[in-house]
């Protein structure tokens, strides 16, 4: 990220293609000769003095990496007398200890506290231990296109305090980087580089006018999150409440077959990510019904969020990498993450893309491979009377239905057959159908995923092409009804996408 690291100095991270870095050069002589007076704000000549440098040390997990403990360098700006100060949020959520330097004296050392972050601004408020400090008063009126700025802070993890020149070339546009989306950025060519992140990008005057948050060397793009969007926010993160956030340090992950979800590198202690059960190192692959990091960015995440609002009670997917499991739960509940049963022989992620879908009723969902386009919604009464709602897609229903060919899945649940006895029945009935062509078992296993509760029988074998077949029947945990998954697969990916059936199927009545 865009944090420099002692364990490898960031001097660029690849995000949606690009080489994004934070940070800025080329002193200006001659600023910070002149005292700044305590307690004031500053002019230009004195932003050195109401600017910081921090170090954020922790265990963090990187996923080119994995997991290590080190210390991570970034910029901010002191706003009151006080000591409250601006950073980016990737500079410190999930850090163990924070050290700050004040204009470049690495001589005293202040300690910091966070009172409140944004994963999705990139924005967080620290509390520097009581003083008279000089701070930097925000820019009055516009911002406009054309203007004069200037990149302040410590790139590289240097404690040399520089400021880059530039102008404003674009005053107010939307910005979805691989670790925020934020409605309202500038866009400059005061060069920034690794390590400025969370500086101060500030006017003539010594004026903030944004805090620098990234920059992309290939075409030389700096970006600084717009003032109006962090003093919206101010006094809510000083008071320690959460705005677009859940608590963790993340960035949208791209692949080769494009987003794969957003990447928890560490997490806030007593966030609602925290309580939910997310982990450093896992990846939220989906977060209230919808999946995210789709363009290696944070936008479809924050999205959620800004339609809910962080406290809402929210519905999350993930996939643990550690375990090749992937696990289900809720943020803001008691329903915490819950490994989902790893049918699929731990196979690793799915590959490709997927859709939701649901039986004609709205009652039963899940996610399938696009390619199952062909789906039958249609329910059904059993023997006993009970009533079924279904939902069946495959790449062929017909052939589906008649042999081992294609790939497919089934998932039906009925209210009225709640008991756990049907647990039973039902791989019973299903191990009766499949045997006799083939299908060899590999034995009746337990099954919980924080939402239902029963078993699953895993075949291999079946058929001439020797297809492997799941069978998992479970009661809800409310008790509001039984469900039944069937699942067939040919080959790799169909196995692999086992696991993101397995961790979406749900039903409501």
């Amino acid at each position: 990220m865009s944090r420099t690291t002692t364990r490898a100095l960031a001097g660029a991270l690849t995000a949606g293609g690009l080489a994004i870095a934070l940070a800025g050069c080329s002193l200006i002589p001659g600023l910070g000769d002149k005292p700044a007076e305590p307690g004031k704000a500053v002019g230009f000549e004195q932003v050195q003095q109401a600017v910081i440098q921090l170090e954020a040390r922790g265990t963090f997990v990187d996923p080119e990496y994995g997991g290590y403990e080190g210390a991570g360098r970034g910029s901010g700006f002191i706003i009151s007398e006080d000591g409250l100060a601006i950073t980016n949020n990737h500079v410190v959520v999930g850090a163990g200890t924070i050290d700050v330097w004040r204009g470049g004296d690495q001589s005293d050392t202040l300690d910091a506290r966070v009172l409140g972050a944004s994963e999705c601004l990139d924005i967080a408020v620290i509390q520097l231990e009581k003083d008279d400090y000089p701070y930097l008063a925000w820019r009055k009126g516009d911002i406009k296109t054309g203007i004069d700025v200037y990149a302040a802070g410590f790139p590289l993890g240097d404690p040399t305090f520089t400021m880059t020149r530039g102008i404003v070339s674009k005053a107010d546009i939307e910005g979805d980087t691989a670790w925020a989306s934020i409605d309202s950025i500038i866009e400059h060519d005061a060069r920034i580089r690794p390590g400025n992140s969370g500086g101060p990008l500030v006017d003539s005057e010594g004026r903030v006018v944004g805090v620098n948050y990234a920059g992309e060397d290939k075409y030389d793009y700096n970006f600084a999150i717009h003032r109006d969007e962090v003093q919206d926010v101010i006094e809510q993160l000083a008071a320690g409440e959460s705005v677009l956030s859940l608590g963790i340090n993340g960035q949208g992950i791209y692949g080769e077959d494009g987003g794969l979800g957003v990447w928890v590198a560490s997490v806030a202690a007593g966030s609602a990510a925290d309580k939910a059960g997310v982990e450093p190192g896992d990846l939220i692959t989906r977060l209230g019904g919808v999946s995210v990091g789709t363009d290696g960015s944070m936008r479809e995440y924050c999205d959620v969020l800004r339609t809910h609002g962080p406290e809402a009670t929210l519905d999350i997917e993930l996939f643990r990498p550690s375990e090749s499991s992937y696990y289900r739960g809720q943020v803001n509940s008691d329903r915490v993450v819950a490994a989902v049963a790893n049918v699929g022989g731990g196979g690793g992620q799915p590959s490709g893309d997927f859709a939701d879908i649901s039986d004609d009723s709205g009652k039963v969902g899940v996610s399938v491979p696009v390619e199952w386009d062909d789906i039958d919604g249609s329910g059904f009464t059993d023997n006993a009377g009970n009533q079924w709602a279904r939902v069946t897609a495959s790449t062929d229903l017909k052939k589906l239905n008649s042999g081992w060919s294609v790939p497919g899945v089934s998932v039906a649940a009925t209210p009225t057959g709640a008991d756990p006895a049907n647990v039973d029945a039902l791989l019973n009935s299903t191990r009766q159908s499949v045997t006799p062509d083939g299908c060899v078992s590999q034995g009746v296993q337990s099954y919980a995923d924080g939402y239902h509760t029963g078993k699953y029988e895993y075949f291999t074998g079946c058929g001439s092409t020797k297809a492997d077949y799941v069978a998992i029947a479970a009661v809800a945990d409310s008790g509001g009804y039984l469900i039944y998954v069937l699942i067939q697969a040919l080959d790799d990916d169909d196995v692999a996408a086992m696991d993101r059936i397995v961790s979406s199927f749900i039903a409501g009545f």
